[in-house]
This record gives C-alpha cells, structure tokens and sequence, in this order.
C-alpha cells in the first residue's frame, strides 16, 4: 500500500484518482504530479514501482498539502472574522458566504429547521 503525504491510496483505484484522497489535490494537480513523475495516469496504484512512489514523493513535497494546508484555510477565515469584513461576518452566523439565497435555501450552511411557533389569532 502506498503512503504519500500521510494518506493510506486505495491499492486498485488508478493513480490519478487515488492522488485525489491526498487534501489539496484535485484531477488537475493529480495529472499535473504524475507528468512531473513521470507515471501514467491509468497505472494502478498496486502496480506502482518503489522508484516511481519515492519521485511521487518528491514530487509532492513542493505542494501545501493535508494538515498545513488545512491550517493555512482555517487562519484565512479566522483573519477574515477578526477584521469584521461581510465574509468574515457570514462565516460567524454560519450563513452563505458567497452571495446564495437564503430565504429559502441553504440547509447545508444553516444547518436542520429551527422552527417556530406561530402566533395564535386572537378570537372576539
């Protein structure tokens, strides 16, 4: 099994997919590390070499990945907050940051219903 960037990759997935596990890259960056290495896209990660999982290694080593990278996020939203901007705002209250609806929407950010009661109608 292959360890990179203290990440365990899936042995029968192909390389390019199993690079993705790794916090901080996409297919992109994936692709963008195996030209570097050079390994093929399709080859599996059972099937890797040794030679080719140290220049994988390597290669990786010049990425921000996984814990500092998480970090590196979590300092730019705390930075935000701390100056009081609207994004730093909306991340506060744990609303949209980017401009969505919220009226209707945004359960995933807003987290389940809080409901409340309605007011009863007063009777003459």
């Amino acid at each position: 099994m292959a360890r990179l960037a203290g990440v365990d990759l899936p042995k029968r997935k192909p390389s390019f997919i199993a690079l993705t596990y790794i916090y901080g890259i996409g297919r992109t960056r994936a692709k963008e590390i195996l030209d570097k290495a050079e390994v093929e896209y399709s080859k599996k990660v059972q099937d890797l070499n040794d030679s080719e999982i140290s220049r994988l290694r390597q290669v990786i080593g010049d990425y921000t990945l996984e814990g500092e990278l998480r970090s590196e996020v979590q300092m730019s939203i705390k930075r935000l907050m701390d100056i009081g901007c609207y994004r730093g705002v909306r991340h506060r209250k744990g609303l949209p940051v980017r401009g969505q609806q919220t009226q209707t929407n945004a359960r995933t950010r807003k987290g389940k219903r809080k409901t409340v009661a309605g007011k009863k109608k007063v009777t003459k």
